[in-house]
């Protein structure tokens, strides 16, 4: 029998793993929809590779300049992701949401209705709201799978466990292009070998947050969220392979972990394929690599983003959402030129410890709109610290 699958984002890089997943397994699925932003020649070639009848195309310029390229192959195209209730008329089996940041949140809480599965990779939707898509997720009795390989990782070897008997969660970090540069020399740091990461083919905005170990940072708070586990359980360790993705150690005294090779297609063909046994034709992880596991402690003082981690609360709070925001404008300052790779902490710390956002620190999120106001508030106060 066919999974019945849709794709939220199939032309970013989960969404085209997922999609690249699919076209080498098409007997295996039926493809309810397809969506993206703007990259409307790439959501064709998708479309018709997996006999797609359905896509959604956000930027309404483009989803009227090529909407007729589309009814002439017979595909319904729609604009905006509320419109999912009009193509599906059961539930899906699964669907990925892969949107990137805050602007995925809508869309994944819609696509939870109508899912049996879904499969979120969004990072910035977990951290800032996971109180609400939780409560989603059991309104509409939706199962959840993490898609980002360290929590997709925990997942798979916490599942079925008594929570009690973890004593500790490790997150392993890569420590980026300039693990081995000294303090001082990161001032002057360029954004294009910023961007080039040694072991994952990411975007632009990630690859700095892997760099400063920023990245870390929300996927602590990611996991501590997810998996409802007290933050001083979990601990990040240097290891630059970046073959083991998690390490939980039981309080029995067995230590297990999680490791393949550095790409997203083993997180995705997983949580696709759970429970179905299926066997993945891609390339495996050697154990050999194995035999010289480097694990050691990041140094604070090359990583002081890591003390952010003192400051995070208990539960979801609109804390994160000034944290996600205000980082996702800095870094995106620096790769602009507008200021220096050290600049992103020095000013995120800033933001974080302002007076007029101390009143968000312990209030939960209520809905979306309270969200983006913040966000907009958080954004103009990163300008006007940088005089932008």
């Amino acid at each position: 029998m066919s999974i019945k699958i849709a794709i939220l984002g199939s032309t970013g890089s989960i969404g085209t793993t997922t999609v690249n997943i699919i076209k080498k397994n098409l007997k295996d699925f039926k493809v309810i929809f397809l969506s993206t932003n703007n990259n409307v020649i790439k959501i064709y070639h998708q479309a018709i590779d997996l006999k797609v009848k359905n896509v959604i195309i956000i930027n309404k310029k483009k989803y009227l300049r090529y909407k007729q390229k589309f009814i002439k192959k017979k595909i319904k195209v729609f604009h905006d992701h509320l419109k999912i209730k009009k193509i599906i008329k059961k539930k899906n089996d699964y669907t990925m949401c892969s949107i990137s940041g805050l602007s995925g949140l809508k869309p994944t809480l819609e696509a939870i209705k109508y899912s049996k599965t879904v499969g979120i990779a969004n990072k910035e939707s977990i951290i800032c709201s996971w109180n609400i898509i939780k409560k989603k997720l059991k309104k509409n009795k939706t199962n959840f799978i993490p898609i980002d390989s360290e929590h997709f990782s925990i997942w798979s070897l916490i599942n079925n466990v008594n929570k009690a008997s973890i004593e500790e969660i490790i997150l392993t970090a890569s420590g980026g292009p300039f693990l081995n540069k000294t303090t001082k020399s990161l001032k002057n740091i360029n954004p294009k070998d910023a961007i080039k990461h040694p072991n994952w083919s990411m975007g632009k905005k990630i690859s700095i947050d892997s760099t400063n170990l920023m990245n870390k940072v929300f996927e602590v708070i990611e996991a501590q969220r997810i998996f409802n586990i007290n933050k001083k359980k979990f601990r990040i360790l240097i290891h630059p392979k970046s073959y083991v993705h998690a390490i939980i150690k039981f309080n029995n005294g067995l230590v297990k972990f999680l490791a393949h090779d550095t790409h997203m297609k083993i997180p995705i063909f997983n949580s696709i394929y759970f429970n179905k046994n299926k066997k993945i034709h891609s390339k495996q992880l050697n154990i050999k690599v194995l035999n010289n596991l480097e694990l050691s402690k990041p140094n604070i003082n090359q990583f002081p983003v890591l003390n952010i981690l003192k400051m995070i609360p208990d539960k979801t709070s609109l804390f994160e959402t000034i944290l996600v925001s205000a980082n996702d404008e800095l870094v995106n300052f620096y790769l602009e030129g507008k200021i220096k790779y050290t600049d992103i902490y020095e000013n995120l710390i800033k933001i974080i410890k302002m007076k007029v956002f101390k009143q968000y620190l312990n209030i939960s999120p209520k809905n979306i709109d309270q969200i983006s106001k913040l966000m907009k508030e958080v954004r103009l106060k990163c300008k006007d610290l940088c005089i932008i």
